[in-house]
Parts: C-alpha cells; sequence; structure tokens
C-alpha cells in the first residue's frame, strides 16, 4: 500500500513538475507571421525587439488592439477599418507573434504595452485601447499606469492564475505559474471609461473569473453577448455594435 501511495505522490510531482516547466507553452500559443494582409505594417522598436504592428486608417484618436493568446489580430482588419474610421487603429502583435522578434512573457508583454503607447501618444489627440482574452490583462495594465481615453476588456479574467487553477483544480497551478496578469491589482488605479463585454457561454474564461474583476473595477458599462463563446464572441453583430457604439460615442 505504501509503495502505491509513493507512485501516485511521484506522478503526481512529476506532472507539477511538468506543469511547471511547460507552462509558457500552454499559455502562450505563437502565430505565423501574414504578409498576406491588405493593411500598412508599422514596426516599433522596444527595448532589443521589434514588434509588427498592423496600422488602419488615419485618424487623430487612436486604439490599440491586444489580442488573445492564439489569435491571428490580422482577422480584426476587416472589421475595425470599418467600425472605427475615425480612429487610427494599431493592432499588436506580441513578441513572437506574426513576425514580431523575440518570446512573450507578461513582464514583456507589460513593458511592450508601455513602450507603445508613448510611442505613439503624441501623435494622437487621445489613445483608447481594446483587450480581448489574454489582451484585457495587458491592457488593464497599461490604463493603470498611463492615460487612456476608453477601455474595452472583452472575455477578461480577474487573473490567469485564478483562470488555471479553475482549468487544473488538482494542481497547486497559483503556486506554479510565473506569468499571473492579475488584472486585480491593476484595476482599481483605472481612470478610463470601461465596457466590459463577455460570452454566455464562455469555457475558456468561466464567467465567475470576469464577474471578479466587474467587482473591483470601477463603475463599468459591463454586457453579456447571448449567444456566443469565448472564440467567437468578435463576430457576433450585438458585439460589434456594442463595441462600436462605445468608441465612437
Amino acid at each position: 500500500m505504501l509503495k502505491i501511495i509513493s507512485i501516485l505522490l511521484s506522478l503526481y510531482a512529476l506532472a507539477c513538475l511538468l506543469l511547471y516547466v511547460k507552462q509558457r507553452s500552454i499559455l502562450y500559443y505563437p502565430t505565423a507571421e501574414n504578409s498576406n494582409v491588405d493593411a500598412e505594417s508599422l514596426w516599433l522598436k522596444v527595448s532589443k525587439h521589434r514588434l509588427k504592428i498592423w496600422k488602419l486608417n488615419q485618424g487623430k484618436p487612436a486604439i490599440i488592439y491586444f489580442g488573445g493568446n492564439s489569435e491571428a489580430v490580422e482577422e480584426n482588419i476587416a472589421d475595425y477599418r470599418r467600425m472605427f474610421s475615425d480612429f487610427t487603429v494599431y493592432i499588436v502583435n506580441y513578441r513572437g507573434y506574426g513576425g514580431s522578434s523575440g518570446s512573450p512573457t507578461e513582464k514583456a508583454l507589460f513593458d511592450d504595452a508601455l513602450s507603445i503607447y508613448d510611442q505613439l501618444k503624441t501623435q494622437h489627440t487621445s489613445i483608447s485601447v481594446i483587450g480581448r482574452s489574454l489582451g484585457s490583462g495587458v491592457a488593464c495594465y497599461l490604463a493603470a499606469k498611463r492615460d487612456v481615453a476608453k477601455l474595452a476588456l472583452i472575455t477578461p479574467y480577474d487573473s490567469i492564475s485564478n483562470v488555471a487553477q479553475s482549468h487544473y483544480p488538482v494542481f497547486p497551478v497559483k503556486w506554479l505559474i510565473k506569468d499571473t496578469f492579475n488584472s486585480l491589482n491593476y484595476a482599481p488605479s483605472i481612470s478610463s471609461q470601461i465596457l466590459v463585454l463577455y460570452a454566455a457561454h464562455d469555457l475558456v474564461v468561466p464567467m465567475k473569473h470576469t464577474k471578479k474583476l466587474l467587482q473591483v473595477l470601477p463603475p463599468t458599462e459591463a454586457q453579456m453577448i447571448d449567444g456566443s463563446a469565448h472564440n467567437d464572441i468578435s463576430s457576433n453583430p450585438n458585439y460589434q455594435r456594442r463595441l462600436a457604439e462605445f468608441m465612437n460615442s
């Protein structure tokens, strides 16, 4: 009996070790570079790296978009060109994504967000931010550290560590995870006008994690998009209408 317990404990410890070692390959799914895109590509230097950013339209106010952990962000170009015609829209490829150099980590994405904002701010009358899924954590951090006019959070979470714990309940994920993306820490410092849109059938970010974030955000407009899930919310007409109204009002 003791031998069986010892084997089970060893297997459990091995599983914990694998989760720890492989965690960033579980969290980040970098997309390949796509050069066949009808949009201007802008290269920004951040630290020792170069980020490829899609630039749409030409307006005095600007919008910066931070996408999900496996999102090919160029798929938003047609919709955003139409929805935000009065804005210059910057769609960010994270480090290691879509032609950008480097590798993604929480610190890297946070540092890059600040650098992108600082490089663009003198060109625009205001900067608003949209963050989807993983990008909602980047957007929350940026809005807490810089003057962001409007902040739209799409399928956001309280923290990645809490979401991961929900998906791996038998493992001590909170003690293992390196990149926590703890939006609960940054939410109280945000002074932007805020919109939260979340999916009625989200299996990736359970609704309880969005609601925990809503409890600590400043006064916020929030809407559940019926008939949508985590990965298809952006194709929902109600989502597109509400997001466009918020940014253009």
